[in-house]
């Protein structure tokens, strides 16, 4: 999303264009490499059919039955930049009792509003493994958000997946990994959503890049192309899980994909989204990507957010008034209308918003208690608009809990690790300390300024307060030497049992803000430490026998000028914690737990380990910039797996201060598998409507209605009105609709049937238990991570990585001697691969073929297999990669 201030931005330097964004399409599209085609989907598959949404939607088509046109219009459009309390605000139809949505940032708290939470962020998330921890921080975040007022949480972010290390907002979701994301981002979605608030998965999809992603007046976004197979095993996994569990919203990304913008590519948003997919709620454009008004609404668009054309100005809107004149002439079915008004209003309804569902009560545009209302209008009436309600309760434990779970433990060379309290401890690095200007200072935390809790962008929330490790550590150690630079200082020559602590950072975000030279992307400092970080680790190994890194980090970094260092005797990657960044690590440094955090992605030796469509961003084009995944299925540990290149740190790998072994492991089926899944039921009923073009009376302004400039609304002038409605009733609108256009109701595809696909694919296939162990001779309690990859028969006629994930369960903390007997899960989908030709799922083992099923803590750490042919299980294997 783009940031606020950015849009003003925009407004200065691009407004004498802003006539541009009125038109229909950017041009012609650039070429996409020869096999990557968006194929047109029509019409826009009602929703409603399916009956987990039933009595949502028969209350919505009460409720729309009753709406005018213009009503209509309005709550499928924002109002406008800054128009509301929110970073975005939908129209209402107040005389139905249908009220304003509120849909607010960020995906890691509340942003822009105070008294709430600063969450550990998504890539943190995942770097629990932990499914009951990832979903308690979705409850956590519901409560505020409902708290708060909201309507819509604009979150989780699954896309980017993470294909790039150098991605800028990899961070803000779980890991690089399809089945890490989905699963976490299915729970995040059942904790939010049943605290009546309807999340939002974004974004759809492709937005692997922040440089050039944008639709302006001079480029295109650039285009993601991807290929039918890739597209469903990687990128639409983790939006398929959150359909299936039941994701209210989802947005769309910015960039194109195959050469079509996601706002309005059809085959995506139809033929995908809400025909395979099953989707029932609404589509929203990302802020300001929306650049058609009939083209989009026919693509299956529900709601344009924030309201505005792509150059927030004069108040110019590519829908509300014009898509109010646009169903009059006859340019879009009423049957389209009907339908995105319905998904929306069914959202509502499904979260129980329709039952003293709490207004707004914070700003987004400033913290004082009054304000002015509509802030964007050049005269605006002020009031109340901030009541300052803290919604904070309790929920810093499980910030806390998150932050530390998700510490990983690289390295712990002669078991440095736990460190005591009585030792000399010197701290260097200004990632230590908070920023000395405040957690706050920099907005949209656009800066890499002291302790990293967050990267940049609409992506954050405001700090209530910030735990930073020093002031953590000092609690913890009576005699600590804090060196607040980034250049190793003069110091008197340590003792051989003197520690050095050294911590570094590297930073990301939206490319709305352009920090240190990096545009959102690590471009400029790449998979180096910012500030000369690998620098003063290396210093302070040459003058210390005993040094710990400290890495806050968005994501991977290249570790191989200090990593094998003899002084350099442990590492922990604290990710990006939050607000809780200080204690959540000294109880690790200082072993009142043990790590236990996974990475979420791999550790390379070289950016060139990959090859150059995952590892370098895509640089200027005119025209379209172009970034074909030409790699297909083989990004982070699939890559270096088909490659045979070593990771200096595979993806998975954590360790602990306890020592875990793993045994008795049992595999049995659980459900008779086809090659492909059962037929699907057809499609029920949806709302119907009349579909004739309404009165143009439906559209006519108020009478006597105060208008406010900018705020935009759904209404036409009378003789605009009557015309439009003229031209709609008499069939002379000459609208050249898209290429496969028709309004002709289809069956759907076979490899649908339900929300995230056919219901089939969901039944378990196998289940596989496994008992951990914490040994004997431990002398640590920890948790131990579980991680499934799965190994597909061999001689199939499908190209398949070496292994895969496929499910993870993490232990409760084990004391020495303790286990416990974990259960592992695989569905007929995470045996299947996908068929372009049939256009289905295939389970390719159908016939007998052998699927080995993987068990370890690490992608590179797996010594026990189970094999779905015998049935039987083995341990003190040589791992397949």
């Amino acid at each position: 999303m783009v940031h606020r201030t950015s849009a003003i931005w925009l407004s200065l330097v691009l407004g004498p264009f802003a006539s541009l964004s009125h038109a229909r399409s950017v041009g012609p599209r650039d070429a996409v490499p020869e096999g990557y085609r968006a194929a047109p989907y029509y019409p826009t598959p009602h929703g409603g059919w399916l009956d987990s949404w039933k009595e949502a939607y028969t209350k919505a088509q009460a409720l729309v039955s009753q709406m005018t046109l213009a009503e209509k219009t309005n709550i499928t459009s924002g109002v406008g930049y800054w128009m509301g309390p929110c970073v975005g605000n939908s129209g209402s139809a107040d005389r139905l009792g249908f009220p304003q949505l509120c849909l607010q940032d960020s995906a890691l708290g509340v942003a822009s509003a105070d008294n709430i939470t600063a969450f550990p962020a998504g890539i943190t998330t995942g770097a629990t493994w932990d499914k009951a921890l990832i979903y308690a921080r979705g409850v956590a975040l519901g409560e505020e958000f409902r708290g708060k007022g909201t309507n819509v949480y604009l979150g989780p972010t699954v896309g980017p997946l993470g294909r790039k290390p150098l991605g800028g907002r990899n961070w803000e979701g779980f890991g690089a990994d399809p089945v890490l994301q989905a699963k976490a981002a299915a729970l995040t979605i059942q904790g939010v959503q049943e605290q009546g608030i309807i999340a939002t998965i974004k974004h759809y999809v492709g937005n692997e890049q922040e440089m050039y992603r944008m639709y302006n007046v001079f480029q295109p976004g650039y285009s993601a192309n991807i290929d039918d197979r890739t597209l469903h095993e990687i990128y639409l996994w983790p939006f398929a899980e959150a359909v299936h569990a039941g994701v209210g919203a989802v947005m769309t990304a910015y960039n194109a994909v195959n050469g079509s913008a996601c706002s309005q590519h059809s085959y995506l948003v139809n033929g995908i989204l809400k025909d395979e997919l099953g989707f029932q709620g609404m589509v929203m454009s990302d802020w300001l990507s929306h650049i058609s008004g009939v083209d989009s609404a026919l693509a299956g668009l529900d709601m344009n957010m924030p309201g505005d054309t792509n150059i927030p100005l004069f108040g110019f809107s590519l829908w509300q008034y014009e898509l109010t004149r646009s169903v009059l002439n006859g340019s879009v079915p009423m049957d389209r209308l009907n339908d995105m008004a319905t998904r929306v209003v069914a959202a509502w309804y499904k979260m129980g918003q329709d039952k003293d569902h709490p207004r707004p009560n914070f700003s987004s545009n400033t913290r004082d208690k009054d304000g002015l209302l509509y802030p964007a209008a050049l005269f605006s009436p002020t009031g109340q608009v901030n009541w300052f309600v803290n919604v904070q309760a309790d929920h810093y434990l499980v910030a806390r809990q998150v932050a530390q779970d998700a510490i990983t433990l690289l390295k712990n060379n002669g078991s440095l690790l736990p460190l005591s309290t009585s030792a000399k401890i010197s701290v260097f690095g200004t990632d230590a300390q908070v920023n000395p200007a405040g957690p706050n200072a920099c907005g949209n935390r656009a800066c890499n300024t002291g302790t990293l809790g967050m990267g940049w962008g609409s992506g954050v929330a405001d700090y209530p307060y910030f735990d930073d490790p020093i002031s953590a550590i000092r609690k913890r150690v009576p005699d600590v030497e804090f060196h607040n630079t980034d250049t190793f200082p003069s110091v008197d020559t340590p003792s051989p049992d003197d520690v050095a602590i050294v911590f570094i950072s590297s930073d990301s975000g939206e490319n709305s803000f352009t920090v240190e030279g990096n545009h959102g992307d690590r471009d400029n400092d790449k998979l180096a430490a910012w500030h000369g970080g690998d620098k003063l680790v290396q210093k302070a190994a040459e003058k210390y026998s005993n040094v710990v890194v400290i890495v806050h980090t968005v994501g991977p970094l290249v570790l191989e000028s200090w990593i094998d260092h003899p002084s350099v005797k442990a590492v922990l990657f604290a990710h990006l914690p939050g607000q809780e960044a200080g204690e959540s690590l000294t109880n690790v440094l200082f072993g009142d737990v043990s790590p236990s955090g996974h990475l979420p992605y791999s550790i390379t030796k070289a950016a060139t380990d990959y090859p150059d469509s995952i590892a370098n961003l895509r640089g200027f084009a005119f025209g379209q910039v172009q970034d074909t995944y030409s790699e297909g299925l083989y990004i982070d540990y699939r890559s270096l797996n088909k490659r045979g290149i070593k990771p200096r740190f595979a993806f998975g790998h954590g360790l602990s201060y306890a020592n875990f072994t793993f045994s008795d492991a049992t595999i049995r089926p659980v459900t008779s598998l086809s090659l492909v899944p059962p037929p699907r039921e057809p499609k029920g009923t949806t709302p119907s409507y009349p579909t004739t073009i309404p009165n143009a009376s439906e559209a006519y302004w108020p009478d006597n209605f105060n208008r406010i400039w900018r705020y935009l609304y759904p209404w036409l002038d009378r003789d605009e009105a009557d015309r439009a409605y003229a031209i709609g009733v008499a069939g002379e609108k000459k609208y050249a609709y898209p290429e496969g256009y028709s309004t002709v109701q289809g069956p759907g595809p076979a490899a649908g049937g339900g929300e995230g696909g056919n219901p089939a694919l969901w039944d378990v296939a196998y289940e596989i238990t496994v008992t951990v162990r914490n040994a004997d001779d431990s002398t640590h309690a920890g948790k131990a991570s579980v991680q499934a990859y799965l190994q597909y028969p061999e001689g199939i006629p499908y190209d398949t990585p070496v292994v895969q994930l496929r499910d993870f369960e993490k232990t409760r903390e084990l004391r020495p001697g303790e286990s416990e007997t974990v259960t592992l899960r695989l569905t007929r989908k995470d045996v299947s691969v996908w068929d372009v030709e049939l256009q289905n799922w295939v389970v390719p083992g159908s016939q007998g073929g052998r699927y080995t099923v993987w068990i370890g803590d690490a992608s590179d750490r797996l010594f026990l297999a189970c094999y779905t042919d015998t049935g039987k299980c083995e341990g003190g294997l040589k791992p397949p990669v």
